[in-house]
């Protein structure tokens, strides 16, 4: 088994700390992980992307081939546009935010770019910011995305909620109950 994740975004949005979760959900659950990251612009607002790889065999490359995502994870929706190249077209998803970061002078418009991801066979446009609102706490729309990504992942929830714990352990229990209902949340999101 191989599975290929882009995770994009844009800077502050949280992409390398889910990354983070996701990858060490796969590995206490048995399987081989391997990770890349490319930072933009060292601030809020620069571009970010992630690539993670996980198996149950050697991995050769810390980076997805293009056309061999299996997953893309957008928390910002052009960022999904601009990673498309990667998403494998036979069973490709892209999971993506629909809430945009307008961090360029000439952002298209919102509803083009998520006509264009709606055009695609197999997507989830969420509203990570409301949902993650709802669950308490406006910074885990990260969270929520992933939880609306879990059924499509090959690492068990449970796996990816005791990461969730464990990362925001440190900040308190509120923080640690809001990304755990966001990552709830986001899974019913999903089964709708």
């Amino acid at each position: 088994m191989n599975y290929n994740i882009i995770l994009a975004g844009v800077g502050g949005q949280g992409s390398l700390s889910v990354s983070v979760v996701i990858a060490r959900a796969a590995m206490a659950s048995g399987f081989l992980v391997k990770q890349s990251e490319v930072h933009g612009m060292a601030q809020r607002g620069g571009e970010v992307l992630a690539h993670l790889r996980i198996s149950d065999g050697e991995i050769q490359s810390p980076t997805v081939p293009e056309g061999d995502a299996d997953l893309i994870l957008a928390f910002e929706p052009l960022e999904a546009l601009r990673y498309l190249a990667w998403l494998s077209a036979d069973r490709g998803t892209v999971v993506a935010a629909t809430a945009p970061i307008r961090n360029i002078p000439n952002y298209p418009d919102l509803d083009t770019v998520l006509g264009e991801i709606e055009k695609l066979p197999r997507r989830r446009l969420v509203d990570a910011d409301a949902i993650a609102k709802a669950a308490g706490s406006a910074r885990s729309a990260n969270v929520v995305l992933v939880g609306a990504a879990a059924d499509l992942l090959p690492i068990p929830p449970e796996a990816i909620e005791r990461e969730i714990a464990a990362l925001f352990a440190r900040k308190g229990e509120d923080v640690v109950r809001a990304n755990l209902k966001a990552f709830s949340d986001g899974r019913a999101h999903a089964a709708r």
